[in-house]
């Protein structure tokens, strides 16, 4: 289990992994060194601040 820093929201922690893992699914390079699953990748990499905490919005026209 991954620890949340407390500057970050557990619903922000949330949504941020889940977009951080559906980037490393897409072929993303890992900015951690793991050989965890994607999603736990996502979260080691959100709790130790490689991630920005608000990411940009999505393109409309990829949806």
């Amino acid at each position: 289990m991954v620890k949340r820093p407390p500057a970050i929201s557990a619903y922000e922690f949330a949504v941020v992994s889940g977009l951080r893992a559906k980037q490393l699914m897409r072929g993303c390079v890992p900015m951690v060194g793991t050989s965890q699953k994607l999603i736990m990748t996502a979260q080691l990499e959100v709790a130790a601040g490689l991630v920005a905490k608000m990411p940009d919005p999505p393109d409309p026209t990829e949806i």
